[in-house]
């Protein structure tokens, strides 16, 4: 477990229900790739869709991958993490995911990922986390978060702890630029 923690990790939020051929998951895939190339361990809930493709782009580079799994789902994690954390509370399970973590690239999903955005930013909005990366990679994500803008409590200063990457690319260089010198 210490050993986990001295590992520059950055955990990867998506949908557990994209297939093979969508975007996100040729996207979640490839980032996977390039972040164990640049050093960095992956963190994902450990199943199926986006986790997956993270997971297994980054074992295809060789890399590291750390699944936060549920002891209360019934499905199989997906088989290319190379450690575990069995948990039995989705608190308990979103903490892990969060508190090990330098960084963390969102893309889409659904309320699953909706959570875990909106924690990780809270706790970087009321300083519980110190600042760390919080990038939402896709298309989609400009539009979702003027919504809650929109509709919602959300102040530019607000939306100014978040980036916005169009590709695996772009999410992997803001990755390392801003996670250097960020400490567990």
């Amino acid at each position: 477990m210490n050993e986990l923690l001295s590992d520059k990790i950055v955990t990867i939020f998506g949908g557990s229900k994209c297939s093979e051929n969508s975007i996100e998951y040729r996207q979640a895939r490839e980032l996977g790739g390039k972040l164990a190339e640049a050093g960095f361990t992956i963190c994902t809930g450990g199943y199926l869709g986006v986790m997956e493709a993270a997971s297994r782009g980054a074992r295809e580079k060789g890399g590291r991958v750390f699944g936060i799994v549920m002891n209360q789902f019934k499905g199989e994690p997906n088989r290319y993490l190379t450690d575990k954390v069995a948990t039995d509370h989705f608190y308990g399970r979103l903490q892990n995911l969060i508190t090990r973590s330098v960084g963390f690239v969102a893309l889409r999903g659904g309320m699953g990922t909706v959570t875990e955005i909106s924690l990780v930013w809270n706790k970087l909005q009321t300083g519980v986390l110190d600042k760390r990366p919080l990038v939402l990679l896709g298309e989609c994500w400009k539009e979702v978060v003027k919504a809650w803008q929109d509709n919602l409590v959300v102040s530019d200063r607000d939306v100014s702890l978040l980036d916005f990457a169009a590709d695996a690319d772009e999410a992997c260089r803001i990755i390392v630029q801003k996670s250097i010198g960020v400490t567990i």
